[in-house]
């Protein structure tokens, strides 16, 4: 584990905003909360470009929050490495997200040369008719980087 964050939650952003500008493209797309050692958190703003049938956020909106949360997490950790590359990710759907925001926690579990390994929690938030620990969301994934 490197000893210290190679790049902070602004400069993460701003490296994700100037490498996928497309992130943003038909309305507000995933936002990063904060960045420290082996983790991040994101947050997916409730909006319709989102949505499935019945107005929950969708699977696939999930699958691309919790990508991009361990994307921010590694890249947090090793700098602005573009080629970083989705090598698995494996979700489990909990529950039916609430009409709300999402956050995603990521956490490394391994970082190593060539493979990172993490997971990712996803919740509604403030959701008032259950516990904000319930999960709606768990993933896992491995990421390739690339040789230096």
């Amino acid at each position: 584990m490197p000893a210290a964050l190679m790049m902070d939650r602004d400069a993460v952003a701003a490296f994700l905003d100037e490498a996928f500008p497309q992130i943003h493209h038909g309305g507000p797309g995933p936002v990063v909360e904060s960045v420290g050692p082996m983790t991040a958190t994101m947050r997916l703003p409730y909006h319709e470009r989102h949505l499935r049938p019945g107005g929950t956020i969708s699977g696939p909106a999930m699958m691309a929050l919790a990508d991009v949360a361990l994307y921010v997490a590694i890249l947090s950790q090793i700098g602005p490495v573009a080629l970083a590359v989705t090598t698995n990710l494996s979700f489990n759907f909990m529950r039916k997200p609430a009409q709300a925001d999402l956050l995603a926690e990521a956490r490394l579990l391994k970082l190593g040369r060539s493979l990172a390994v993490g997971e990712v929690l996803i919740r509604s938030s403030g959701r008032k008719d259950r516990s904000s620990d319930d999960l709606v969301c768990h993933a896992t994934g491995t990421y390739a980087i690339p040789p230096k």
